[in-house]
């Protein structure tokens, strides 16, 4: 028989012989998850910085503590939970033939000149001893594809999927909300490499399908979205969103299953009543009005009816006009897409000197430059500013009164008809993981090619796919919580079970306690045992705030029962089980939790 003897903080030495029988691994077990040795200090008070839920809670639950703007500790039960994201990631990216590698984060700059991409702003730049340029990797498509280059040679060696979960490093502006925008992350990257766009169709299906096993398997409720390939490039993307209010990204949504992030999405909004068409535009004075609201009021029309005129200026230094719809708003995402080029709002200067006239007047009828028109503006009869600082144009057609070039550059908005025919709603999400076609944006700079069967020299084409951890555990947090604190997905609890003790060393209830632990060890439960020598009401309430599935107690009226008190946290629904056989009956409950 194994004797154990346990020095706790507060209480007398334990002697639990009547643990039997006691494996050296649930004996290790026994001595890092009592809660009078372990690591985790709450708080009874959220932190004064705090914006989301899924911050205060981790915080105030021992999970994370902060070292800097950004940047984030993860404690020890809140690395539990985080590696059980990794662990299904690991499963699921296995499964569909992915080789798990290691690449660096300190990685040389050239790779990322060649690329284009040294430039972002987000990416940390410094340089060696040696003046050697260096960047801190925020992904890893140009370390991977410079070792494939290398490698790959043939047909033969393709198709090929590559993971590996890493920290990321990004010059974050405004870090915010806990570990949901930070400065230093960790991601699961994987990388496929295929022959041609037929093959990163199949790794890109493989991808999505593993994809939406492990957001099945952590829990979530989420949703994949098309999206816009921003800096990462390529012919196309989803995202992965999980909806809860602290959500820094919008879905729009349709009942019919339509799905896109607000950056891309597209939807056809109200026609608004127009008045009568002119036979060619009329001008009209209009001062001391200059916004839409303004405008409308004093020509007394729908706000819907009006023009708004957005100028801008490109990278290349030429002044555009933004046209979209006096009671919508410009999408820049959408107008970067339209342009091919980033741009910036034109000055009031470089507006008097293009236009002629003051902002609030700007128009498109012999504007002089190039006119980008959002969808709606296509059709109509609208007012405009007449470039003319005091007056704008009633009765102004596209086509007809000047020439715009129409494209998608609204925002889409609440009440849109979708491209499936239904209404549009909004909804803020939290991204927790893109996917993206690369094709060949990393290959062909980078030197990544093959020999077919003939011969022929060709560039592989590749495909990109992220998910945050991090992100993970803090969207079950958001979206599971209730008023007394977490309430884990079974999947990703740091813990299956907290074994809450309410006897004295000593008692028959501790003793009780004590060989329960033991029990719920060897039947295979990760178990967190509350034997602190703490008020009843501290350990039951820490106990909700930690949120583990399954809250045991073990206490007097425990013993005069015959039976253990147990919370299913989810619903803080309570239960009772026999103490004997108690292990069996708390691993089968465990098993129908979500």
């Amino acid at each position: 028989m194994l004797r154990v003897r346990v020095y706790a903080r507060t209480s007398a030495p334990v002697d639990i012989r009547n643990i039997e029988p006691a494996t050296p691994a649930v004996a290790s077990a026994l001595a890092v998850t009592r809660l009078s040795s372990y690591f985790l200090p709450t708080l009874k008070d959220p932190p004064a910085d705090a914006e989301a839920l899924s911050h205060v809670l981790m915080v105030r639950a021992g999970l994370i503590r902060q070292l800097g703007a950004g940047m984030w500790t993860f404690l020890p039960a809140g690395w539990r939970a985080h590696r059980r994201v990794e662990r299904i990631l690991r499963e699921e990216m296995d499964a569909i033939g992915g080789r798990e590698m290691l690449m660096p984060v300190l990685q040389p700059r050239e790779l990322w000149d060649r690329t284009g991409r040294s430039a972002i702003p987000e990416l940390f730049k410094l340089a060696d001893r040696g003046e050697r340029p260096l960047v801190l990797a925020m992904t890893h498509e140009e370390a991977v594809t410079f070792h494939v280059s290398r490698e790959v040679r043939s047909y033969r060696d393709l198709p090929l999927i590559l993971y590996h979960l890493q920290t990321k490093e990004r010059d974050e502006p405004r870090p915010r909300a806990g570990v949901l925008r930070t400065r230093e992350f960790i991601m699961k990257d994987s990388y496929s490499f295929d022959r041609d766009e037929e093959g990163l169709e199949e790794s890109y299906r493989l991808h999505v399908e593993a994809y939406d096993r492990i957001f099945d398997r952590c829990g979530l409720r989420w949703y994949r979205v098309e999206s816009d390939v921003g800096m990462m490039g390529g012919s196309g993307a989803h995202e992965y969103m999980a909806p809860c209010p602290a959500g820094e990204n919008e879905v729009a949504l349709s009942a019919a299953g339509y799905a896109a992030n607000v950056e891309i999405a597209t939807g056809t909004p109200p026609a608004p009543s127009f008045p009568a068409p002119l036979a060619a535009p009329e001008r009209v004075a209009t001062p001391d009005s200059r916004t839409i609201e303004e405008v409308s009021a004093h020509l007394g029309v729908d706000p819907a009816t009006l023009m708004k005129s957005l100028p801008v200026v490109a990278d290349d230094g030429t002044m555009r006009l933004a046209l979209v719809r006096g009671d919508r708003r410009l999408n820049e995402i959408k107008l970067q897409n339209a342009l091919g080029q980033p741009f910036r709002p034109a000055t009031e200067g470089e507006i008097l000197d293009v236009f002629g006239a003051e902002p609030g007047f700007i128009g498109p009828v012999e504007a002089g430059v190039e006119v980008v028109a959002d969808l709606p503006l296509a059709d109509g009869s609208w007012v405009a500013g007449a470039n003319e600082t005091g007056f704008h144009l009633r009765g102004v057609e596209t086509g007809r009164d000047f020439q715009a070039r129409v494209a998608d550059i609204g925002m889409v908005e609440e009440g849109d008809i979708s491209p499936l025919g239904d209404a549009i709603h909004i909804e803020p999400a939290i991204e927790v993981a893109n996917i993206f076609k690369l094709g060949t944006r990393y290959s062909e700079p980078l030197g990544a090619t093959y020999l077919d069967e003939a011969g022929k020299e060709r560039t592989i084409v590749m495909g990109s796919y992220g998910i945050g951890p991090a992100r993970i555990v803090a969207a079950a947090i958001e979206q599971h919580a209730d008023e007394h604190g977490i309430s884990w997905p079974r999947a990703l609890a740091p813990f299956d079970v907290q074994l809450v003790g309410l006897g004295k060393a000593g008692s028959e209830e501790h003793r009780l306690a004590e060989r329960l632990y033991g029990e719920l060890q060897e039947a295979g439960l990760d178990v967190l045992y509350d034997d602190r020598d703490a008020r009843p009401g501290e350990k039951l309430v820490e106990a909700e705030l930690l949120g583990c599935p399954l809250r045991v107690v073990a206490g007097k009226r425990s013993l005069d029962a015959g039976e253990l008190e147990v919370q299913v946290r989810r619903g803080t629904e309570k239960r009772t089980v026999p103490i004997q056989g108690a292990h069996s009956a708390l691993a089968a409950l465990l098993a129908e939790l979500p």
